[in-house]
């Protein structure tokens, strides 16, 4: 085909008006139409500028129906995602409130001598006594008093926050009590309000009691590959997961008489909500790789409270430090917490593999081994993790040289199972069974 030289350009701007915006006169350019040459002539005709003028209008049509019809298509997912939760989860009754509120605040050393101690294992409390526990570490932290918290709503958005959460082998309402209360310890001993804003401290602490609210017990990856509903709503912008707890973060303190911020300014306000999104989604390992030279760049040259990006940083670390506080409890506590993440991992395989598809072998109950994945885990992202903190906060020594007694127990045991000759899979069972044998 023969092809003219441009003769003449004619850009037709495709407007759509934005109807959600309160102001009518509000317009964004949606596209452009541009004639570039002529296979049949040398110029273009008025009726060729008539026919592009057309076709531009009927295109600008075409991509607003295609904008409405994708925030529609949002709206299904946001109904249908917010009738599962319903369904699955109940409304806290007043009752449950009043019966909370009857507990009272016990100090936390009468919840354990140890509570305050870096030592305790928090998972050794009853789970029916935690939401009491941490209204205790929201008084002795000085939340209760600084933002002038209504007690009622704090017992309700409690048990709204304990209500959140499935009960997945690992990422249940256990866990995310054990994140917070690792937050409370580092806030304790660590005298993080000589490096942070206490407005800062407050979201975290929230921040890591809503963590992985509404947890399926299944990864972003599997989200994606699924199809499911959460992939729907946020594949496009990356964390699935975690951009999802944040939303039901949201939900909670949306909902009647749960607002624990109902006291601040709007100012304070809208930085709590913009500190819990930041905070969250920073849950996401992938993310915590990304910024792991940043906090080395910042652990080597100090840190500065004068600078905001410090505290960001900060605050990611502390956030995955208290996400993987498990690591830091003793080998007994650490045993058994490798057994449950392993359950929900091959729990989510034989899902994908029902699927047809193929699980990475972490997730495969039929390939994974579990010492060896351990031991992995614990060198490449944990012990680098404990190691940060030390270098910040030198009193936290402890923690890394528990993580490293942890990481070289799981280097026995990979030892001791070789030299028994057994088969690199199905280990989970037989750990549990062996647990007492393999420490002799």
């Amino acid at each position: 085909m023969k092809i003219h030289q441009v003769v003449t350009v004619f850009p037709y701007q495709l407007i759509y008006r934005d109807v959600s915006c309160s102001c009518s006169t509000q317009q964004i350019v949606i596209g452009v139409a541009e004639l570039v040459n002529k296979t049949n002539g040398p110029w273009f005709t008025r009726l060729d500028e008539e026919l592009a003028t057309a076709f531009s209008i009927y295109c600008g049509i075409s991509i607003a129906h295609s904008l409405l019809y994708k925030r529609v298509d949002e709206a299904q997912f946001r109904s249908q995602l917010a009738n599962e939760m319903m369904k699955y989860h109940m409304m806290v009754s007043d009752e449950e409130v009043t019966r909370l509120l009857t507990v009272g605040i016990q100090p936390v050393e009468e919840i354990h001598p140890s509570f305050s101690s870096f030592t305790y294992t928090p998972r050794s409390l009853a789970d029916d006594s935690t939401p009491s526990a941490i209204m205790s570490m929201f008084e002795d932290m000085g939340f209760i008093n600084t933002y002038k918290i209504n007690m009622s709503t704090l017992a309700r958005f409690c048990l709204m926050v304990k209500r959140g959460y499935r009960d997945p082998p690992y990422h249940n309402w256990m866990h995310a009590f054990s994140v917070a209360h690792f937050c409370y310890l580092l806030c304790k001993n660590l005298e993080l309000s000589h490096y942070l804003e206490e407005i800062e401290i407050f979201a975290l602490f929230v921040s890591c009691m809503c963590h992985d609210l509404d947890h399926r017990g299944t990864n972003n990856s599997f989200q994606v590959t699924s199809n499911s509903v959460l992939a729907g709503l946020y594949s496009s912008e990356g964390s699935v997961l975690e951009r999802h707890h944040f939303a039901q973060a949201i939900a909670i303190l949306n909902t009647q008489g749960c607002n624990i911020f109902e006291k601040f300014s709007r100012k304070d306000y809208q930085r709590m909500l913009d500190l819990m999104r930041y905070i969250i989604l920073a849950t996401d390992l992938a993310h915590h790789l990304r910024i792991l030279k940043d906090l080395q760049e910042m652990s080597d040259l100090g840190y500065n409270t004068r600078n905001p990006e410090h505290h960001n940083l900060l605050l990611c670390l502390i956030m995955t430090s208290c996400d993987l506080s498990d690591q830091t409890k003793d080998w007994k506590t650490t045993w058994k917490i490798a057994g449950l993440i392993y359950k929900e991992f091959f729990s989510q395989g034989d899902l994908e593999k029902a699927m047809g598809n193929r699980p990475s072998v972490m997730m495969d109950r039929e390939k994974a081994y579990i010492p060896e994945l351990q031991t992995g885990f614990m060198e490449r992202i944990a012990m680098p993790i404990y190691k940060l903190l030390k270098d910040l906060f030198p009193r936290s020594a402890n923690l890394y040289d528990t993580v490293v007694s942890n990481s070289e127990q799981w280097g026995r045991v990979s030892h001791k199972l070789d030299i028994k000759g057994l088969p690199r899979n199905n280990s989970l069972d037989y750990l549990d069974a062996e647990f007492e044998h393999l420490q002799d």
